[in-house]
């Protein structure tokens, strides 16, 4: 995994698949937005299209967009599909973040803007 960029496993890839075969879209958005008592919280969806301030990654076949103003709080993040009984959803192991609120809904970064 690039330390600047962004990694899927191979569950987060097979549901990324799944989505896009139903959906369409030609790859999976990975962004952040503010929000919550630690400030910030991850966005996924699938993109139609990349967007003109786009970094665009590759992995397991797949495209991931991220936006360039985004990239220093995602660079090296690994997002994962898991299932927790009857929820599943996608998680992120992300070296940026340094504290997460306790209901683990948004995150800190130091030295986000």
């Amino acid at each position: 995994m690039s330390k600047t960029g962004i990694a899927l496993t191979e569950a987060a890839a097979t549901r990324v698949r799944e989505f896009i075969e139903r959906d369409g879209g030609e790859g999976l958005r990975v962004g952040v937005r503010r929000t919550g008592c630690s400030g910030w919280a991850y966005v996924v969806e699938l993109a139609p299209q990349a967007g003109a301030g786009d970094e665009v990654f590759h992995d397991h076949g797949l495209s991931i967009f991220v936006d360039r103003d985004a990239l220093p709080m995602l660079a090296g993040t690994t997002v994962d599909y898991v299932q927790h009984g009857l929820n599943a959803t996608f998680e992120f192991d992300n070296p940026n973040v340094t504290d997460e609120c306790g209901c683990g809904e948004s995150f800190t970064i130091s030295n986000a803007a």
